[in-house]
């Protein structure tokens, strides 16, 4: 609680530019582009929020995953990698059944943006996953195990969407619990490094964003909302969700292979 409290008020001043300069006031609705120049105020200052942190408390950065090391890049990669496939298989699985069609036309456009957007992912993937499971689910697994700490740090990356936009993000939150889960396993399977978790979340964030920008995908409507997601968001629906287990058992099964090699 102190570190979002401490993290809210040193955002305070830069919240407020931000707003004044794309004149945005608390009482309208947070536009895409309104959301995420607040976002990238408020992102960029939690890496020094979170190290002040790390002086009072003597915990360093590596004991939440951000480690100095090769193995942490190839991580990233492969979390990146694992990511943008199970995203693209699963609307080429709606494709093929008829529950979605790709608009070519915005092919072209992606060249354009893709690289913006790209790093857009990395600073959003990075902050988010040395917060919440890097900072918070190590804070929780310390006192309370490694269950109700991913438990815990899962529901709070889940309900802290909340903030930009309630309407939308109601129908995701299990989506959302669910994704956070993912990524505390995947940073368990990597040893305790936020490498592989922090590729798949820029993954994911990454070819969603860009598919949202350029129009990418059309839903045809043949199918209820909540099998292919509410108000198009594929968190809110059975498919984001079947991505999401499916990128588990990925993890689960590669894992298990890995002990095996080495057995």
């Amino acid at each position: 609680m102190a570190f979002f409290i401490l993290w809210g008020l040193c955002w305070l001043p830069f919240g407020t530019i931000t707003a004044l300069i794309i004149k945005w006031q608390p009482n309208q609705p947070v536009k895409p582009g309104q959301k995420l120049s607040l976002m990238f105020s408020l992102y960029l200052i939690s890496p020094l929020v979170l190290w002040s942190f790390t002086k009072l408390t003597k915990i360093p950065f590596s004991a939440y995953g951000l480690v100095n090391k090769i193995l942490f890049i190839n991580s990233l990669l492969s979390g990146l990698a694992i990511g943008i496939i199970s995203i693209f298989f699963i609307f080429a699985c709606q494709g093929l059944l008829g529950l979605c069609s790709w608009n070519k036309s915005s092919i072209k456009q992606l060249p354009s943006v893709a690289i913006s957007i790209l790093l857009i992912a990395l600073l959003v993937g990075g902050v988010e996953e040395l917060v919440f499971r890097g900072f918070v689910y190590t804070q929780l697994q310390s006192v309370y195990g490694v269950w109700i700490g991913a438990v815990t740090s899962s529901l709070i990356f889940a309900a802290l969407h909340l903030i930009w936009e309630q309407k939308e993000t109601l129908p995701q939150l299990p989506g959302l619990w669910l994704m956070g889960m993912v990524l505390v396993f995947a940073k368990y399977f990597d040893g305790g490094s936020l490498g592989l978790a922090w590729g798949l979340h820029t993954g994911w964030v990454w070819v969603i964003a860009c598919i949202d920008t350029v129009g990418l995908i059309s839903y045809t409507g043949k199918v209820p909302e909540w099998l292919t997601g509410k108000y198009q968001k594929p968190l809110a629906g059975v498919a984001g969700i079947i991505c999401l287990i499916g990128t588990g058992l990925i993890l689960y099964v590669s894992q298990y292979l890995s002990n095996l090699y080495f057995l």
